[in-house]
Order: C-alpha cells, then sequence, then structure tokens
C-alpha cells in the first residue's frame, strides 16, 4: 500500500471513530464536531508518523554501505597511528635516558 493511501485510509477510520465517539459522549452539536475533529486530526498525525518511521527503516535497508573504501581508511588510520606510537615511545626513552644522565650528573657533581 503507498503511504498516501495509507494516510487516506487512517484518516477516513479515525472520522468515523470520532462520529461515533463524538455521538456517544457528547450532548450538542458543537461536542459532536469537536470531538470528530480532535480523533480525526489525532489519527492524521499518527499515520504520517507511522509512516515515516516505515520509510525510515525502508530505506536504512537499502542503504549501500562501501565497506572496501572504509577497510582501506581505517587500515590507513591505524598505520599513522603505530608510526606515531613509535616516535612517541623513542622520544619518552630519549626523555628518560636524559633524566636518568642529569640525574648521574647532579649526583656526581654534589659529591
Amino acid at each position: 500500500m503507498l503511504g498516501e493511501n495509507f494516510v487516506y485510509f487512517f484518516t477516513v477510520q479515525g472520522f468515523f471513530v470520532g462520529i461515533i465517539f463524538g455521538v456517544l459522549k457528547s450532548f450538542d452539536a458543537e461536542g459532536l464536531m469537536t470531538y470528530t475533529f480532535f480523533i480525526t486530526i489525532f489519527f492524521y498525525l499518527f499515520s504520517h508518523i507511522i509512516i515515516a518511521m516505515y520509510f525510515q527503516t525502508l530505506n536504512a535497508r537499502t542503504y549501500f554501505f562501501p565497506r572496501d573504501l572504509h577497510e582501506r581508511e581505517l587500515d590507513m588510520i591505524v598505520k599513522e597511528i603505530t608510526k606515531r606510537e613509535k616516535l612517541i615511545d623513542s622520544a619518552c626513552k630519549m626523555t628518560d635516558s636524559a633524566i636518568k644522565m642529569n640525574a648521574q650528573e647532579s649526583a656526581g657533581a654534589s659529591a
């Protein structure tokens, strides 16, 4: 069923439910029209929400995901991160050795 046909069908159902509810609950014509109007509007808006959810999930299933492209990009990012980690590790080792040398020189100078 097309989306707009579903909206029409659901709105007409809401109209008839509104008339039945209005006849049962209201005591005058104004109450009948009020109940009918608000129930019809509710059914109309609710049908649009249902259609929006349906088409959103329908489009999500048919979405093309370029897996190979993303895998290549992620592999490149992993290689770049590995290079940076090695650079940071070597910088930490150099800093640690410089701190040790500085501590030995200051210990030797104060003795």
